[in-house]
């Protein structure tokens, strides 16, 4: 076991667990599913639930992509998580933010200003996400070896991808079904009452079982916080920007889902949509029902099946796989935009084929940033990696809305196949070594 001083400062660098379980399959799920609520929450529920209330598509395109923000600026915060404390009692904490803020959408959704009200709910709950992810993802590289993060990379991008289709998919139903009794608003907080006392109870649980390994244990804190603070942001700034090939790697967090971050902000839209506004005409629980059902099943298979090859075979020779299938399936909305079918199970298969390429695509994209971060940092450096990752996501989902209304739907998706090609381009030119990720033999 080795110990780093800096001044008053005591760093432990071992791995092994002292609080709390070293079981992953225990405490994964309490960990990624919460991380993945109050993002789909955050970006993705709330778009439907604008949609329900009477905003347009350019506005919940606008103001939820300025969502992304504190996951773009977290960095800046990221520093503190991984000085201070450990990562468990940060998971926890924010977990309780997290519930409080759901609470309170209870009683601001009635109101007459809720536009207002909830968009600053969903600001605190995203600042809120952000630093429990930054807690979280050094949690997962501090307590699994390499290997363990190849093998259990899969079901930790599925177990988020699941969170975000409880979200999408069965939180939405649940607002549909509960639409035929209560008001569009009360249906609403009916719902985010629930995932409150959810969130309660996944603290108290999480408050037994998460680990709390021995590395970067704080054991008394420097004579002068700021002074250390700031050289040590800086330090981590510096180390990650002189990493060889940096420009390379941000390129790719920023452009590797570029066609995606389009995508996402419309699909749910474009479903909801009148059959004369060029939408499929679905009601709110039969989308709800579309990425509960089906879209969770291929999901689940897709990521499962990625971090199975790219453990078998390492990224290198999966790399491509990977692209391919994040951005080829997207070619679906363009048939149902053009055929606008009105098929429940036809919708449902096309939803599934685009949700299995992308739990496919993004596992790769996850051990790619966990690559990135190798090295002292790896907490911080984490957090810029999922910073320009946020970014990516962003920005071109900003302007998605204004793109979908000049259009139309019918060219909006073939522009979103123009879309992938950025991703193809960059892809060609990342350095990945040969077993990298692979199993040992």
């Amino acid at each position: 076991m080795i110990k780093l001083k800096t001044q008053n400062l005591t760093l432990n660098t071992s791995t092994k667990c002292i609080k709390g379980t070293n079981k992953p399959y225990l405490w994964l799920p309490t960990y990624y599913i919460p991380s993945g609520l109050p993002y789909v929450t955050v970006i993705l529920i709330s778009g439907i639930m604008y949609k329900n209330l009477g905003i347009s598509n350019i506005e919940i395109a606008f103001y939820t992509s300025w969502l992304y923000l504190p996951w773009t600026l977290k960095p800046i915060w990221s520093p503190i998580v991984q000085m201070y404390g450990n990562n468990k009692h940060w998971i926890i904490a924010m977990q309780s933010i997290i519930a409080v803020l759901f609470a309170s959408l209870i009683f601001l959704l009635p109101t007459d200003n809720f536009f207002q009200y909830t968009l600053a709910i969903f600001w605190l709950m995203a600042f809120a996400s952000s630093t429990h992810d930054i807690s979280g993802d050094g949690l997962y590289l501090e307590v699994l070896s390499g290997e363990q993060q190849a093998f259990y990379v899969g079901w930790a991008s599925t177990l988020y991808r699941i969170a975000m289709l409880i979200g999408q998919g069965g939180l939405v139903t649940l607002v549909g079904i509960l639409f035929h009794t209560y008001s569009i608003k009360i249906s609403y907080s009916i719902v985010f009452g629930g995932v409150a006392l959810f969130f309660a109870l996944i603290v108290i649980y999480n408050s037994f079982i998460l680990p709390v390994p021995k590395k970067l244990q704080i054991s008394s804190r420097p004579h002068s916080p700021l002074k250390y603070f700031c050289t040590e942001f800086i330090e981590i700034l510096v180390t990650f920007f002189r990493k060889k090939n940096i420009v390379i790697f941000i390129l790719f967090l920023l452009f590797y889902r570029f066609a995606e971050a389009q995508l996402s902000k419309i699909s749910s839209l474009f479903m909801l949509d009148s059959v004369n506004a060029g939408g499929l005409g679905l009601t709110t629980a039969k989308v709800g029902i579309i990425y509960g059902t089906f879209g969770v099943l291929a999901l689940t298979v897709g990521g499962i099946l990625s971090g199975y090859l790219i453990y078998r075979y390492g990224l290198k020779k999966m790399i491509w796989f990977s692209v391919l299938a994040i951005n080829i399936p997207d070619v679906v909305y363009i048939y149902m935009s053009y055929y606008q079918p009105s098929s429940f199970l036809i919708i449902s298969v096309c939803v599934a084929i685009e949700m299995l390429g992308y739990g496919i695509g993004f596992s790769a994209f996850m051990l790619y940033m966990m690559k990135i971060s190798r090295g002292k940092y790896k907490t911080a450096h984490m957090a810029i990696c999922t910073a320009f990752m946020a970014l990516g996501m962003m920005i071109p989902g900003m302007f998605s809305g204004y793109i979908q209304n000049y259009l139309g739907y019918n060219h909006f998706f073939i522009w979103i196949m123009i879309s992938t090609i950025p991703s193809f381009l960059i892809t060609k030119f990342i350095p990945i070594e040969k077993n990298e990720f692979k199993k040992a033999v």
